[in-house]
């Protein structure tokens, strides 16, 4: 076994600020409606989020295996410059789709980082077609569906049985029912996105000879890989929550119960199996679902059609990125150094652009102004403000 180098140590941290991101960017998986409907107060909510997150990480690793050995060829030449290439471009659509206010798939995106690099560095052999399709493109499709129906038939019955109930003592069990259901998300998420990150870490020391092929993530992986994604949820997502909780439908203690419920169940089963699923789809379709069950709710469809667009984007979008870093990560220490660069230029560009329209725990309940689509709304926050009032005319007022 050989010893790490420093691009080897260079791909884990960058793969331990993906998993940071992906902490931040799927708060809202857990906890959007649990906030939406003040289950829990804003801080709280991410903090006990945070928590659960880093206990899930250690409940199994059968989702890492499948990164780490299941969706690119580890013998088929990658290197670790590669890895360091497909985390690039996972991290910067992670921070485009955040500053849209976008609940895109972070798992998606670290597969299409990944499949683009490869395919650009050591060609379509590199890649197990079957293993993308049968356990990412299948899951992709029939998790939501399969989230929303859940909810959905779930909610009509809550309704149903509650008919004769006092309002208010419902009101009350179904919110510490929110809070229980939200702690079991949370968890899941742990289980099944925490993964994620140890299966690139450990697909690096692989293919770097720092561990046999085929090896279980070593236990100072599963640590920091947990350590990082409950470290980004606890800075909690709040431009994704608002999105989740407020944008696509109203939400009630008891939608909020049984969307949060079915997510679980699904991704839950999903990380048993083996399945790396979107758990930011999920928790959408679930959320629909509690929306389309309840008699009189409102699903905001253009809201859900745009989140649909960015899902299916992703992985291309994300390939896109990948290739090209892999590309000038190829040259060598320049490329990768320019790599580097770049990635984090544009990252800095974005959170800079991101502090001009602020959505924090404040605001987090307001509802959203009118969606734009991800373009538009980037667009938008990077655009130089509008020229001052002339002394004759009377500016309304502008809000976060």
């Amino acid at each position: 076994m050989e010893h790490m180098t420093l691009l080897i140590g260079i791909v884990i941290v960058t793969a331990l600020v993906f998993d940071f991101t992906n902490g931040f960017h799927d708060t809202a998986n857990a906890m959007a409606t649990t906030i939406s409907t003040g289950a829990l107060g804003p801080r709280t909510a991410v903090a006990m989020s945070a928590v659960l997150n880093l206990a899930g990480a250690f409940l199994s690793v059968q989702v890492a295996k499948t990164i780490s050995g299941g969706i690119v060829d580890e013998s088929a030449g990658i290197r670790p410059e590669v890895i360091f290439a497909g985390l690039v471009g996972a991290i910067v659509w992670n921070m485009l789709t955040w500053l849209a206010g976008l609940p895109s798939s972070s798992s998606h995106a670290l597969f299409g980082g990944l499949i683009g690099a490869t395919l650009v560095a050591v060609g379509a052999h590199g890649i197990h077609g079957d293993a993308v399709v049968m356990k990412v493109l299948i899951p992709a499709v029939a998790a939501p569906i399969v989230a929303g129906l859940a909810a959905t038939a779930a909610t009509r019955l809550t309704y149903l049985l509650g008919r004769r109930a006092d309002p208010a003592a419902a009101s009350r069990g179904y919110r510490a029912g929110q809070i229980a259901s939200a702690g079991l998300v949370s968890l899941a998420h742990g289980t099944n996105d925490a993964q994620k990150t140890m299966g690139v870490i450990t697909l690096t020391l692989i293919t770097g000879g720092v561990v046999a092929p085929h090896s279980d993530p070593p236990l100072w992986v599963i640590v920091s890989a947990g350590t990082a994604i409950a470290l980004g949820t606890y800075l909690g997502g709040w431009r994704i929550i608002r999105t989740i909780g407020r944008g696509l439908t109203d939400i009630e203690p008891q939608q909020g119960f049984t969307a949060q419920t079915g997510a679980a169940a699904t991704i839950l089963a999903s990380s048993h199996l083996g399945f790396a699923l979107s758990t930011t789809q999920v928790s959408s379709g679930a959320v629909m679902g509690a929306g389309l069950g309840r008699i009189g709710a409102v699903v905001r469809w253009s809201t859900a059609g745009r989140m649909v667009a960015a899902w299916a984007l992703t992985l291309p979008a994300a390939g896109l990125v990948g290739a090209g870093a892999a590309l000038l990560a190829d040259q060598g220490a320049w490329g990768i150094t320019l790599v580097a660069v770049l990635g984090l230029a544009v990252c800095a560009a974005i959170r800079t652009a991101a502090r001009r329209r602020p959505v924090t725990h404040a605001n987090v309940n307001d509802l959203p102004a009118e969606p734009q689509d991800a373009v538009a709304a980037a667009v938008a926050a990077v655009s130089p403000p509008p020229p001052a009032a002339s002394s004759t005319t009377t500016s309304a007022p502008t809000t976060a």
